[in-house]
């Protein structure tokens, strides 16, 4: 059974002036337990859309989103997302902020503070668990926005081009910690993003997407030995073949 299936999904958005049109038109797709899957387009092709509808953020206007096999009807504490800007609540500290769910979620203080202690070293932050949103960096961001998404021990990772907003060396070196955190939680993920290398260097398979409306264009099965990078044979021939099936 995969772990996630989106099964004819189309969703419709007002336009304006009493217009609709389809933001994804019969989107049919899955991703198995474990797998990395990274979804890339043009701007507007409906990749956001998709993966606010895996979260359970958006409801289909037909067809219909599964995970481990069941229809999601709204947001579930079996999955996590991560924004590009990383969402953080700016008056709570980086511990703070990852304590933040396992605490709504009823988890007593002892143990949610060894969890976020643990994530914190997970994610390379220790010495900066008592710092606030502003004193860390973006990149630090973006390590505290996994591991709070972490804390909720979620079988599904969703994130949206959750590095795009980051300077060239430090997406490179959150790609690295990203697979290492992957590899180490085996967590199934569905990663947005617009760098075609970057799907490339992350992903087990890569669907393109393309627009007007939102469709699966193509798919592509990145089997290519980890750590990847761009010199290694058959990378710039996938890097060209996907961007070819994106314009």
């Amino acid at each position: 059974m995969p772990k996630v299936e989106a099964r004819h999904v189309t969703k419709d958005f007002e336009a304006g002036r009493g217009e609709h049109g389809p933001a994804l038109q019969d989107v049919s797709f899955s991703v198995d337990t474990n797998e990395f899957v990274s979804i890339v387009g043009r701007s507007g092709c409906g990749k956001s859309t998709m993966l606010n509808m895996l979260m359970g953020l958006l409801a289909p206007t037909s067809g219909e989103v599964l995970v481990s096999g069941q229809p999601v009807d709204g947001p579930g504490a079996d999955r996590g997302m991560v924004f590009q800007q990383g969402g953080l609540f700016p008056w709570l500290t980086a511990m703070k902020n990852i304590e933040f769910g396992p605490q709504h979620a009823g988890v007593p203080e002892a143990e949610r503070r060894e969890l976020a202690r643990s994530l914190i070293e997970l994610v390379h932050l220790d010495g900066f668990e008592d710092k606030y949103p502003r004193e860390l960096s973006g990149g630090m961001q973006q390590r505290v926005a996994i591991a709070r998404a972490l804390a909720m021990r979620p079988e599904i990772l969703l994130m949206d081009e959750p590095f795009g907003a980051l300077d060239q060396l430090t997406r490179e070196s959150m790609q690295r910690e990203l697979l290492r955190i992957w590899e180490s939680h085996k967590t199934t993920v569905v990663f947005v993003t617009h760098g075609i290398m970057e799907a490339i260097h992350l992903s087990d398979r890569v669907l393109v997407f393309g627009t007007r409306p939102g469709h699966l264009k193509a798919e592509f099965t990145i089997d290519l030995p980890r750590p990847r990078h761009a010199s290694m044979p058959g990378f710039m021939d996938l890097h060209d073949a996907i961007y070819q099936a994106i314009h």
